[in-house]
């Protein structure tokens, strides 16, 4: 019994409401344009949308990982500078969209793509440099989202904007206590203090050199390019839209500007982008209306599932064996662990469902056959008793056939989010036939009907074979009767025998208790040792 963690993607075509909320049409928009901190115009959750020549797709599931590529950098669309004004102007203008809806899509759009890359186990300290207008607005609302996302956020806001809505995003995040730094504040040298640095100073209409104090902020930053020569790990930087001081169409033109580690481009990347050569590139916000997508003739990648962001171009290549991860976990000691390990492993399971661990469920199950090979895969768990763990499968499966020849198993459960595995080992054998009757019809007739279908590990000429017999089923029990069991199909259980509880640590140093049966005075208990990690 497989378990599929990606699912379907659909397809579909959106189309705008036929009334639409003028509220934005008081909005002094000559102060919006010309004020030099334009707001990249845009955005919304509601998913992407698709021209009529079908260029923009929704993604189905969140089976897709939001990290998924838009490889062919060419085919996308880059945007001049009156270009995005006018299709801003319009969002903000007949389309009714509000400047704190946008900016808040925005600021969610750049803390998520933040996360996709740079964990905050290991990039926890963030200083969000703002600048007075709209740009330095999503600024404002990416660190409040970053706090919620277990960052520690720093602001430095040495411009302030007295209006609503600038001030209502400081008092929100006064009130999560994320500081305010002024410049005075900041070290020469950002690098020892920081681990993020999001640029939000400047926006895409931004005309004329940089003045004070955000000219001497950006040569901090163009600093930090030297000192990573001589440290370990230098602060990453994250722009937003446009890097700060770059043209909005020629990019970094003295070669001389700042170099982001990752840009997150708004709604459409800006023509300076084609010059942007850091690791990550990321489109955010989802809002872009057929007809504004077929007026500009835009060519945008599809973001797949509920993500806020997707990646442009492809991920930088990976130096496999330095991917590492210095867990930080609580510690695991014999003196506060169960002595039955049944109730142990309840308790962490518990743990992990509360924790909102997506199938904690999940486990891998390995099995050899007489010819001593092993196989595993991943199975879901669906019952665990005194007697020990349950599930189902087909009995003409390649499992089955290895129990049938060798009935001893492994289980393995990862629980990533909290750091733990359990491995658990012991015979198995076979749940009776009204156990696995019962459990069989407490299941979605789809799913009856797919047991029956699928002649689990054999070979089919073709994807279409199963769809008939299905569909063929499907018919015959479509008056709502019962549908019968099939005779290969039923439960498994392993009684343990040994159980191992995991939990990752610093430097490698992890905690493994090990359970193991033994017998005093004629009882059968468990006794626990730990194992060197």
């Amino acid at each position: 019994m497989w378990s599929f963690i990606g699912r379907s993607i659909t397809m579909r075509c959106l189309t705008l409401p036929q009334s639409l909320p003028v509220s934005l049409l008081s909005i002094n928009k000559t102060h919006v344009f010309r004020s030099g901190f334009s707001y990249p115009f845009w955005r919304s959750t509601v998913g992407s949308f698709c021209s009529t020549s079908g260029v923009f797709t929704r993604m189905g599931d969140r089976g897709v990982s939001a990290l998924q590529s838009f490889h062919n950098q060419d085919s996308i669309s880059y945007l001049l500078q009156r270009e995005a004004a006018e299709i801003d102007e319009t969002l903000m203008g007949p389309l009714g969209f509000s400047v704190d809806q946008l900016m808040e899509l925005a600021g969610l759009s750049v803390a998520t793509s933040i996360a996709e890359v740079y964990r905050p186990s290991e990039y926890n300290r963030v200083l969000a440099i703002c600048g007075p207008g709209n740009n330095g607005g999503d600024g404002l609302v990416a660190a409040r989202h970053l706090h919620h996302f277990g960052y520690k956020p720093y602001i430095c806001y040495p411009k302030r904007t007295p209006k609503p809505l600038y001030t209502g995003l400081v008092t929100q995040l006064e009130s999560l206590s994320v500081p305010f730094l002024s410049v005075e504040d900041l070290p020469l040298d950002l690098s020892n203090d920081f681990d993020i640095l999001v640029d939000a100073m400047f926006g895409f209409s931004f005309h004329g050199a940089p003045r004070p104090p955000f000219d001497d902020l950006i040569r901090r930053m163009i600093c930090l390019h030297n000192y990573g020569q001589t440290r370990q790990k230098p602060p990453v930087i994250v722009s937003i839209d446009i890097p700060s001081g770059w043209h909005v169409e020629e990019g970094d033109i003295d070669g001389e500007g700042i170099k982001p580690d990752m840009l997150v481009s708004l709604t459409a990347p800006k023509l300076c982008a084609k010059k942007f050569s850091g690791p990550h590139h990321f489109l955010g916000g989802r809002f872009v209306p057929p007809f504004i997508a077929d007026k500009f003739k835009l060519h945008l990648p599809p973001y797949p599932g509920t993500a806020m962001c997707v990646r442009i171009g492809k991920p930088p290549q990976i130096d496999i064996s330095a991917l590492r991860e210095n867990y930080i976990s609580p510690e695991f000691l014999e003196e506060y662990v169960e002595a039955d390990p049944m109730d142990q492993f309840r308790k962490w399971f518990d743990d992990a469902v509360v924790a909102g661990l997506k199938e904690p469920n999940a486990m891998a199950l390995s099995t050899a056959g007489k010819d001593g090979k092993p196989s595993s895969r991943i199975v879901l768990l669906k019952g665990v008793d005194k007697d020990g763990f349950v599930w189902y499968t087909n009995y003409g499966s390649r499992k089955a056939h290895e129990i049938s020849e060798n009935p001893h198993a492994s289980l393995l459960f990862y629980w990533d989010g909290l750091n733990r595995q359990v491995r658990i080992e012991g015979p198995v054998q076979k749940v009776s036939e009204l156990e696995s009757e019962q459990y069989f019809h407490s299941r979605p007739r789809g799913s009856q009907i797919g047991a029956i279908v699928s002649k689990q590990s054999t070979i089919v000429p073709g994807r279409h074979v199963l769809h008939q017999e299905y569909k063929e089923l499907e018919n015959k029990f479509s008056d709502g009767s019962m549908i019968p069991k099939p005779k290969y199909w039923g439960g498994y259980r392993l009684k343990p025998e040994l159980f191992e509880f995991w939990q990752g640590q610093q430097s490698r140093l992890h905690d493994r208790l090990q359970y193991s049966p033994e017998e005093i005075n004629g009882k059968r208990v468990w006794r626990i040792d730990r194992l060197a990690p």
